[in-house]
């Protein structure tokens, strides 16, 4: 008789299982209406990540305190939040009418306020998925936060190490730090992180703002702080969700209000039932792509196109930008700043205003005699809110007691994503989504390949696409995984799977737009989270990002024109 085999679980299994743990636990807590994050109910989501230990959150699992990770969240969250003892997620409940000014952190766009000096209010209006992204964040401050605590604390009554007592001397000073002062300040804190002074001193002016030039120090003092009065006092940090936005969540209600002002705007400007082409992707590659040869003439002499494109891009050019928004305000573009709480921005371009003999992009014949369509870009959507999006966009418009099918020819997605193969700024074309945690697959016939861009210089890679829960969770185990199997996984993102479930209801099930609507779908890699020193918390893309962006669009709107 053979022998039975003993099947031992795989660190991707375990890390699938912790992700899926993370997942039921924050569902339950947000039904639950509150917990305590460092407390008993938050138990489950700390342990979980601790297992898990994301690629983006470095040294989590180490004794050691991890910079990168704290300052990628750090930027996604609110200015202050390290002081506050309680955080309290809400829906849209009018604090915008309020006497409190909005906090809007500078990586993710959402309303916090910060209620009093001990909570700050966050406002929920882009679904579950922002949720998720808060509560992993939080976890992951408030760990690095019981880290510092174990540091510095010298026993049970509160009585703390010398490096504590001048880093909080440093921090509660009025005057303005010198450069001795400071350096003195960085040795003290890099014993209390358990990192080095170089360390330190690298990461140093990434934290900086202008408001608060020591805002690192000023972050590990809060932390340290609050987390020793949990620790000594038993005063935890609270996380409560308000009943409004329990209430509310999963109801569409931001939307259905953002779909039905475009909807409106589309209608007084005559062009509800014009041919329509939906484009998710940012709020300048599209305009740029169309106007920017036009608007800067002169400076484009001795450039090529992508050398424009660079040159807009960059942060001190923005008197280049608004030449070209007024350009194209100018001939037919219509600007559409949300106020639905969406946080997704809409342009509206009537190409019958364009002149095409200006562009740089091929135009076919048969186009120009065509009847002209409306391109519709609109911002990028956040996770399980692209499904909201573009499901609440395809329903049929009723106005006037008439009923309106969108005439929608194509819709195109282009986005940031995760690469498994290959580095930052090389290019993914998908065939299929497939949904993280489930087999749920989402094949469909992309009309863009890897042939549209084998002349570019870019590397391009097809294959099927993961749609995380949440980028925050990925460990090199489970991509790994991904990567090697049967899946034939390229890269990861957050939207593609909740798109393409609701442009397939739309079209295949529903029939409220064309059956054979034209798809595309094509990403750019903003990180290779298999690579380190490569993952999201290593920065940004800088101008490596430039040319694959104006590949991608300048090749859908061909594909449009022709």
């Amino acid at each position: 008789m053979s022998k039975i085999k003993r099947h031992e679980r795989t660190r991707a299994q375990e890390s699938s299982n912790a992700i899926e743990r993370m997942y039921i636990t924050m569902r339950h807590l947000f039904n639950r209406g509150f917990y305590k994050p460092m407390g008993v109910s938050g138990e489950t989501l700390r342990e979980a990540l601790l297992l898990l230990r994301p690629e983006i959150y470095g040294s989590i699992g180490e004794e050691k305190a991890e910079l990168e990770g704290l300052l990628y969240v750090i930027d996604r969250l609110p200015q202050g939040i390290e002081e506050c003892t309680f955080i309290n997620l809400t829906s849209d409940e009018g604090y915008a009418n309020s006497h409190f000014k909005p906090i809007i952190p500078p990586k993710r766009r959402r309303n916090c306020y910060r209620i009093d000096s001990e909570q700050m209010n966050i406002e929920i209006t882009r679904g579950r998925s922002e949720i998720y992204d808060i509560l992993t964040h939080l976890t992951f401050i408030f760990i690095e936060s019981h880290k510092i605590s174990k540091r510095v604390l010298i026993d049970e009554n509160g009585n703390t190490t010398r490096d504590w007592k001048k880093l909080e001397k440093a921090v509660l000073s009025k005057k303005k730090l010198t450069q001795e002062e400071r350096e003195i300040a960085i040795s003290h804190t890099a014993n209390i992180l358990g990192r080095t002074f170089n360390e330190i001193v690298t990461v140093y002016s990434q934290f900086a703002l202008e408001s608060q030039p020591e805002r690192l120090l000023h972050i590990v003092y809060w932390l340290g702080k609050l987390a020793i009065e949990e620790v000594v006092n038993n005063n935890k940090r609270t996380v409560t969700f308000s009943p409004v936005l329990r209430e509310r969540l999963g109801h569409h209600i931001h939307g259905e209000i953002w779909s039905n002002n475009i909807k409106e705007i589309l209608n007084n400007n005559g062009l509800l039932e014009r041919p329509i082409h939906i484009i998710s992707a940012n709020m300048h590659s599209v305009m740029n792509s169309l106007f920017a040869s036009s608007a800067l003439k002169t400076f484009a002499k001795k450039k090529t196109i992508f050398e424009i494109y660079e040159a807009i891009s960059q942060k001190n050019n923005q008197e280049l930008r608004n030449k070209v928004t007024k350009e194209a305000l100018q001939n037919g573009m219509i600007y559409v700043p949300d106020t639905s709480g969406t946080n997704i921005d809409v342009q509206i371009f009537d190409t019958e205003k364009i002149d095409f003999s200006k562009l740089d992009i091929e135009v076919s014949e048969s186009f120009k005699k065509s009847e002209k369509p409306v391109i519709f870009v609109m911002d990028y959507a956040f996770g399980e809110q692209a499904y909201e999006t573009i499901d609440e966009l395809l329903k049929p418009i009723h106005f006037n007691g008439k009923k309106t099918h969108f005439n929608v020819e194509s819709i195109s997605i282009m986005g940031k994503a995760g690469i498994l193969e290959g580095g930052k700024g090389d290019i993914m074309i998908p065939s299929a989504h497939i949904f993280e945690g489930t087999a749920d697959n989402y094949p469909f016939k992309n009309e863009l390949s890897k042939n549209d861009f084998e002349e570019s210089g870019v590397a391009v890679y097809e294959g099927a696409m993961i749609t995380v829960l949440g980028t925050s969770l990925q460990n090199k185990e489970i991509l790994k995984f991904f990567f090697n199997s049967t899946w034939n996984v390229i890269g990861l993102e957050m939207e593609g799977a909740h798109y393409q479930k609701a442009i397939q209801a739309a079209s295949k099930v529903r029939r409220s737009i064309n059956p054979k609507v034209k798809v595309r779908y094509a990403y750019y890699a903003s990180d290779n989270p298999l690579e380190t020193g490569s993952t999201l918390a290593s920065g940004g893309l800088g101008t490596s990002g430039v040319k694959p962006t104006y590949l991608i669009t300048r090749k859908i709107l061909q594909q449009i024109f022709n």
